[in-house]
This record gives C-alpha cells, sequence and structure tokens, in this order.
C-alpha cells in the first residue's frame, strides 16, 4: 500500500482531473437504507441520489430525523423527483435497543425484504487534535470500534433475513460498506488485543479494516445461496460534516474557521463527487462482491485484509458478542 505522502500526491492530482460519476439506473421497485445520513454527510447526498432514481430510500440519523427528512424531500423536489421516495427513522448504533427499534420498525412500515443496505454512519473524533486517551461509550467500548464496526455489524446481523429474502425474491440484494484507504493504518493482530499506545487516527483505521473483513466474510458466507453481493469501499477525501469543527465565538476563531472552510473546499471532494462510489455500489448491475472499490471501480486493499483466517475469527467472535446482546427481552 502507498505511505501517507505518496497518497497526498495523488489525492491532490486526482483533484485536478474529471471526477467520476456513477452510472444512472433505474431502481424503481428497490428498497435502500442509507445509515448516517443528517444534512452536509456523504449519507445525506447517497440518499438524495438514490431516491432521485426511483429508490424506496430509508435513511437514517441518531437525531433532528424530522429536519433531515424535511431537507432530503425539499431537495427532491427541487429536481422533479418524488419527495415520497423518502422515509426516515433514528437510528443510534451504539445503542442495541435503537437498532433492534429501527429493525422491528422497518419490519412493520416496509415489509421482510430488503435489497440494498449502505452502512455509511461512522465517525472519525479528534480529526484535528488526535487523541492519546480513547473516548469510550456508555457500554465501554472505544468509540470508534463500538460505532464504525460493531453497531454496523449488529444491524447487518439483524437485517440479514430481510436481505436474504429480498435476494431471493429479485436475485440482487448487497451490502455496502464505507469504509476507508485509512484501513491501511490498522494491523490484524490488534483487532483481538489492545495497541501498546491509542491513537485517535489509528483506532479509526483499526475500524475501517475490521469494516473490510467484515464485507469480505459476508460476501463469502452468503453470496450463493442468498443472492447478496457484500462490498467495501473508499469514498475518498470528502469535505462533509466529519471533516467540519464548529464555528468559534471569538472574532479572530471566526477568521481562521473561514479560513480553514475555504482551504478544505480546495482540497476535499464536494459530497456529490464524494458520494459516487457509494451509489454506483448500491446500484450498478455490474458489481463484483467480495471486493473494495474507490472512484467506482475495484481498487487495492490492504494485504492485512485479504487474511481469510483473521476475517473468519472476527466474524465468529464479533456474531458472539451480537448473540450476548439482550434487547426487549429477546438476543439481537
Amino acid at each position: 500500500m502507498q505511505n501517507t505522502f505518496t497518497k497526498v500526491v495523488i489525492h491532490l492530482s486526482r483533484l485536478l482531473l474529471p471526477k467520476p460519476k456513477a452510472k444512472k439506473v433505474d431502481l424503481s421497485g428497490r428498497t435502500v437504507i442509507v445509515t448516517g445520513a443528517s444534512p452536509g454527510s456523504l449519507g445525506y447526498e447517497t440518499a438524495r441520489i438514490l431516491a432521485s432514481w426511483g429508490a424506496r430510500v430509508v435513511a437514517t440519523s441518531p437525531h433532528k430525523v424530522a429536519f433531515m427528512k424535511e431537507s432530503l424531500q425539499t431537495d427532491l423536489r427541487r429536481t422533479g423527483a418524488d419527495p415520497n421516495n423518502i422515509s426516515v427513522h433514528a437510528l443510534d448504533l451504539c445503542d442495541p435497543h435503537s437498532v433492534d427499534g429501527f429493525v422491528t420498525w422497518y419490519r412493520e412500515t416496509h415489509g421482510n425484504s430488503l435489497q440494498v443496505l449502505v452502512n455509511n454512519a461512522g465517525i472519525h473524533k479528534n480529526i484535528f487534535t488526535p487523541s492519546t486517551q480513547p473516548p469510550l461509550t456508555r457500554d465501554g467500548f472505544e468509540i470508534h470500534w463500538r460505532t464504525n464496526y460493531l453497531g454496523t455489524f449488529h444491524l447487518t446481523h439483524a437485517l440479514l433475513p430481510l436481505l436474504q429474502q429480498g435476494g431471493l425474491e429479485s436475485g440482487d440484494a448487497r451490502v455496502v460498506n464505507v469504509a476507508s484507504h485509512l484501513h491501511d493504518r490498522g494491523k490484524n493482530k490488534y483487532l483481538f488485543e489492545p495497541a501498546p499506545r491509542y491513537n485517535s487516527w489509528e483506532a479509526y483505521g483499526m475500524s475501517k479494516l475490521a469494516l473490510i473483513h467484515h464485507s469480505f466474510e459476508l460476501q463469502r458466507r452468503f453470496s450463493g445461496t442468498s443472492k447478496i453481493r457484500s462490498v467495501a469501499l473508499h469514498p475518498g477525501s470528502v469535505n462533509t460534516n466529519l471533516t467540519q469543527w464548529a464555528e468559534p465565538r471569538s472574532n479572530f476563531g471566526k477568521v481562521v474557521w473561514r479560513f480553514s472552510s475555504a482551504m478544505s473546499s480546495l482540497v476535499l471532494l464536494s459530497r456529490p463527487a464524494g458520494a459516487q462510489t457509494v451509489v454506483h455500489c448500491a446500484s450498478t448491475s455490474s458489481l463484483q462482491g467480495g471486493c473494495y472499490y474507490y472512484r467506482c471501480d475495484i481498487a487495492e486493499v490492504s494485504n492485512e485484509s485479504m487474511d481469510e483466517t483473521v476475517s473468519r475469527r472476527l466474524w465468529e467472535e464479533t456474531h458472539a458478542w451480537v448473540g450476548s446482546l439482550c434487547v426487549t427481552g429477546k438476543r439481537a
């Protein structure tokens, strides 16, 4: 894999080139769940595009879901698309009750089949000031691991019967995991034991490495009889709400904030451009399962993520953890 300097040079050079674009597909009759779709996010753009192509899109966010729905429907009206293609629901991946409640709500409102799950929701804490102390969730997990990987695995596991049904009915169900090129900062040994020191960027990379293992193992286990294709992807370095910091109150701070925001728009992809690989993986008929995508095409992945023994062990240990969760009187 490339070193950090090489990645930066390649990224900056590609900003000057034409951006890849997903080919428009008629998605009428297909239902898509897009997690992490709050305004300003990659998930928001993904949900908006897929809904404008005719899919029934269920968009999730842990908060302000009414505002998210209003924003998405307003954007769809502006482009002449059907605003009723969007429905929304709250979902907090760190809360087993929230995951269970979302799946129950989905079954009640959309039935027992699902064609596409886009696992976009995630966090990257302390981007500008990397932390050396792990921030923990209420149930005691490092926050990137709990949100980006464990929560996503839990949700996918809970929705698997619906995806299997969707695959049998349509011949094409898929799970799209939004990972990151930073997965190459992760090491397989630290998936099962603590790293000697904590760094928030490396913790983020570890969660994305685990997510790629999840993608590949899901493909191996369910692509045959269930007709489920599973992929991971890097959307590019995108100017989203993850890369933006809150506007400060002081006048000097506001000047720095505005300058930083302007510079970010020059060196990071726009959200519509960043969503293209996600949309491509969610819609193209030529999708090859068990692969890692970047710029709407199959790309190189780290050697660590190709270890099938690790993928299998990680799946089994995470599956056991999900099975240990007791939610509303039943196993999740």
